[in-house]
């Protein structure tokens, strides 16, 4: 049985997305998540909600408690994790308001708990392939289905924020052969790889960063915009996905 915990922002508490709703407090050997967890129900599958920066958007990124949030989802039982985040463009071809799977990250953060293998214990876990290829490829066949523009397969980098990027920095991402840039992906992801839970970011494009001539530098009013016009694309998607995931050829993280 499968049992997805969903991590994002604003709208995705809606109690139009669940049935049987409900909030509950936790605590964790790592403090408290970054917000209530929204508990409820999609299509018959049972699903917890976190709002990564908080309820009113009011924990930036180096702050937020990813252990916490990741343990929590563990704990309820989440199997899955689909974690919704904003994303910059260092292509070309990935314009603002199009979705993108990534299969790869970039950490570029400095000041992060990376690890619950921090005592006691050293565990060096794999992460060759760090999100969940199944996932990926549920979550892009439902995008096509619903012509929703998007891009599979993708480098994240992951910077510490809360400050965008320089132009110098930009360009030098993109040499590096990354896709898109946020602040959330990582440690989120490799935190749930040591769980064990299946992860896939559902990344929105609302921007190009501050690489690509002629266009207006990213700033947080831009990101907001495009991620209100398009907020309900990733509503659908997950509404779409959810219901399809225990019966599509998942195999177990090793």
């Amino acid at each position: 049985m499968v049992k997805i915990g969903i991590i994002g922002g604003s709208g995705l508490d809606d109690p139009k997305i669940l049935k049987q709703a409900s909030e509950i407090e936790v605590e964790t050997p790592y403090g408290v998540p970054t917000s209530i967890l929204t508990c409820g129900v999609i299509e018959g599958v049972e699903v917890v909600i976190i709002a990564r920066h908080g309820k009113n958007h009011s924990i930036f990124p180096s702050k937020v408690n990813f252990r916490a949030n990741i343990w929590a989802l563990k704990e309820q039982g989440c199997t899955h994790v689909l974690a919704s985040t904003a994303v910059g463009s260092l292509r070309e071809e990935i314009k603002p308001g199009h979705l993108v799977f990534p299969n790869q990250f970039i950490d570029h953060t400095q000041k992060r708990e990376l690890t619950f293998f921090d005592e006691d214990v050293v565990v060096h876990t794999p992460m060759s392939e760090p999100f969940c290829s199944n996932l990926i490829e549920l979550c892009s066949l439902s995008a096509q289905r619903m012509k929703i523009p998007f891009h599979k397969n993708k480098t994240v980098i992951t910077i510490e924020g809360p400050r965008f990027s320089t132009k110098a920095e930009s360009h030098m991402f993109r040499s590096w052969n990354a896709d898109v840039i946020n602040m959330s992906t990582v440690p989120e992801v490799n935190l749930a790889r040591e769980k064990k839970m299946h992860y896939a970011a559902i990344a929105m494009s609302t921007d190009y960063d501050c690489w690509r001539e002629g266009e207006e530098p990213v700033t947080w009013e831009i990101i907001m915009k495009i991620m209100q016009k398009n907020a309900d694309n990733v509503i659908k998607l997950f509404l779409e996905v959810i219901p399809k995931i225990e019966n599509y050829n998942d195999v177990c993280i090793k």
